[in-house]
């Protein structure tokens, strides 16, 4: 269906939109010519970004030639599709995207599609012959897994041989895993006196072949499923992407998902996925979660390959995000395998029973914890900063939740505190400035700058702290967003000691724009369009600085293992850079002030000292080094070997994590557990079960947390 194209008039309202004020929009003015949806699209998303961006870029061929090489970044990021030609070939338009943005009148996304179709086809054909005969697995050869050190293949020729390394290699996995699983059963059946039909390696190759041939028999189904919505889909947000990481275009479908996965209802994992350079990289583990619970996947690992239980799992590589999403997602109860590969490339399956999060485990904790030196400790551990105002009653915030525990602490009489922030990914600004307010009193916490250079000082509540002891806050390099508002405030107020390592450095804001909202009846056949999320503002810090990519620098170091690996926003492509602003009026904390430099050098004796520190400060330079190993050895006893030193390697550092010794924990019980409002003794017992397993789990956490054991050391040394 067209209509005559109008020129779409974005007002300066549309900031409104951002802010939830509505508007109609009614002003146009006809040019004669027609407009399809996607020239619709084009309009609206790019006008959004022109008016209301944090830093709208000019469209223009810099812009372009970004847009471009981002394209095939996304569309063939392990260079397994296109040619060295195709390449060159579609660089004519190089420098014209800007053009079809604005006009809508450039052929490059269906050159591009057209090429990658007929690429399609003669893969498929190459996937065909090279799985139909047998991989010999003793030969010496090796396999690039990383695409930067790839160029694109010259020819058709090269392009198979990628195509045959490729799936030898995946090929390669599946067989010794089936050899491990093979050893493990057979195992078992002679220590329980069982009989064991052992399969010969000739069989346990062809069924790994075969598995293979029909993941990637089921991936060019899909694509050739794949709908123009979703390439046009893909096509913009190439583009989009060049604004900064967390911009992007959401077709209502991705939309919805994305809605479900934030109300931590859904049914499955628990864990936040991202896809970078086709892989898809688990980015959060949800507080409360079946992946929480079971604690074998961790941010970071790239999840490669999805099985039903026992069914034969299904490779997801190259595969898109939703479609990987839908076979991980689940009914509640079933189980779900996931094949991963950890950051120093050991491989590894995951089994997961799927659930609803229990949102239990995502509020504050607190404990009490008695040193060997007879010191009272409190302990405050928050997973994130939680609001729920659609539950019934009003739901809990975490500024009420710690203010509470924050009171059971006092009343105990601990000498101290230690507030725990590790992981914890953000949440309630407005909670995080009243957390503030509660160790500080009245006060600025954070500044928030618009595009216009507006500055907006947000300033906790009028009131007196309500803890004005000890405090020391940890954080790590997961800690982000409100943790580093909490964090540098706590910082820059003099007020806590913040110890760990530098956190992740999102200091950015987004909203999301529905942009069927924008449009009237007019335009009513087209929607719905889905929405645009964009960045439209920053933090900074009390002192000026930003919280963007420095994150929060600690004032006394504690090695993290994430500090070795490629984590944080700095990481990314296209960010917005660090700056700073103007302090903002504030007044230091009088109370205590403590001589960190000789803090820190007591506490990095007792790192030195302390095995469990050592060992981490090994593995992860080993780690370090690991990752920069990315030629695979197609050879099984060379890879399995690999993979045995890399298992070898990563249980060392658990046999480190031993109970902590002269150490006694209490957990403080919640009094708004669900055990308390239950309405009958069976659903009473239930969450009385629950809660004790959580409290149960925690405790234990504590009694082999080294890191909890140097905060508190840290904290003893300015009693």
């Amino acid at each position: 269906m067209k209509k005559k194209l109008l020129s779409v008039f974005i007002p300066l309202l549309l900031i409104g939109a951002l802010l939830g004020v509505g508007f109609n929009y009614s002003q146009f003015e006809g040019d004669g010519d027609t407009v399809t949806k996607e020239k619709l699209l084009k309009q609206l998303l790019f006008m959004g970004l022109e008016k209301v961006h944090y830093e709208p870029k000019k469209i223009d061929d810099s812009f372009s030639e970004a847009s471009f090489k981002e394209y095939f970044k996304q569309t063939d990021p392990n260079k397994r599709f296109y040619l060295e030609s195709d390449i060159e070939q579609l660089s004519a338009y190089k420098d014209q995207i800007d053009e079809d943005i604005n006009f809508g009148n450039v052929p490059f996304l269906d050159n591009a599609e057209e090429i990658y179709k007929r690429r399609t086809e003669e893969i498929k054909k190459y996937t065909e012959e090279i799985l139909s005969s047998p991989f010999d697995f003793s030969i010496e050869e090796d396999f690039e897994t990383s695409s930067d050190k790839r160029a694109y293949a010259k020819n058709s020729e090269e392009l198979r041989e990628r195509w045959r390394k490729f799936l030898k290699y995946a090929v390669l996995t599946r067989y010794a895993g089936r050899i491990e699983d093979q050893n493990k059963a057979k195992e078992t059946a002679e220590k329980e006196g069982k009989d064991f039909e052992e399969k010969s390696l000739e069989t346990i190759e062809k069924e790994a072949r075969e598995s293979i041939k029909k993941n990637y028999d089921d991936y060019f189904v899909r694509l050739d499923r794949m709908t123009r919505d979703k390439r046009v889909a893909n096509y913009l947000n190439a583009a989009i992407s060049t604004y900064d990481p967390h911009t992007s275009y959401f077709p209502p479908k991705d939309k919805q998902d994305f809605d479900i996965g934030m109300s931590g209802q859904l049914e499955g994992i628990g864990a936040s996925l991202t896809q970078t350079e086709g892989e898809v990289k688990v980015v959060r583990i949800v507080p409360g979660s079946p992946s929480w619970k079971q604690g074998e996947l961790k941010e970071e690992d790239i999840i490669i390959k999805v099985a039903q239980g026992e069914e034969e799992p299904v490779s997801i590589e190259d595969m898109l995000l939703d479609d990987a999403i839908k076979l991980i997602r689940g009914k509640k109860g079933t189980e779900v395998k996931l094949t991963v590969r950890k950051p120093d490339g050991r491989i590894t399956v995951i089994p997961i029973i799927r659930d609803v999060v229990v949102f239990e485990e995502s509020y504050v904790k607190s404990a009490i914890s008695i040193t060997p030196e007879g010191k009272k400790v409190g302990i405050i551990n928050l997973p994130s900063f939680y609001v729920n105002f659609n539950q019934a009653g009003g739901g809990r915030r975490c500024a009420t939740d710690v203010e509470r525990e924050l009171l059971r602490l006092k009343a105990e009489n601990v000498e101290g505190i230690v507030f725990d922030l590790r992981n914890n990914g953000g949440g309630s600004l407005q909670d995080v400035i009243e957390m503030v307010g509660l160790f500080v009193g009245e006060g600025p916490v954070v500044q928030v700058k618009g595009r216009n250079d507006e500055i907006e000082v947000h300033t906790a509540p009028a009131r007196p702290a309500i803890y004005d002891g000890p405090l020391v806050v940890m954080v790590n390099r997961l800690s982000a967003s409100a943790t580093e508002i909490f964090s540098a405030a706590m910082q820059d107020y003099g007020r806590a000691i913040v110890v760990g390592a530098q956190t992740y450095g999102k200091g950015s804001v987004q909203r999301f724009i529905d942009l069927d909202f924008l449009l009237n009846d007019y335009y009513a056949d087209y929607k719905p369009l889905g929405s645009l999320k964009l960045t439209i503002q920053k933090y900074y810090r009390i002192n000026g600085g930003a919280t963007q990519v420095e994150g929060v620098k600690p004032d006394i170091t504690i090695p993290d293992i994430y500090s070795y690996m490629d984590v944080g926003e700095g990481k990314l492509p296209y960010v917005l850079p660090w700056d700073e602003i103007k302090s903002a009026e504030y007044k230091t904390w009088n109370k205590d002030k403590y001589d960190l430099k000789s803090l820190d050098k007591k506490s990095q004796k007792r790192q030195k000292e302390n095995p469990f520190f050592e060992e981490l400060v090994r593995g992860g330079e080993q780690l370090a080094a690991e990752r920069e190993n990315t030629l695979q050895s197609l050879n099984y006893k060379k890879y399995a070997d690999r993979q045995e030193k890399l298992k070898e390697e990563s249980d060392k550092l658990e046999k480190f994590q031993e109970k902590l010794e002269g150490y006694e924990f209490t957990i403080l019980k919640d009094p708004q557990s669900k055990e308390f409002s239950a309405t009958s003794e069976q659903e009473k017992e239930e969450f009385a079960k629950i809660q004790k397993e959580s409290e149960d789990r925690w405790k234990e956490s504590l009694e082999k947390d080294d890191y909890i054991q140097e905060a508190t050391n840290i904290l003893i040394d300015i009693l």
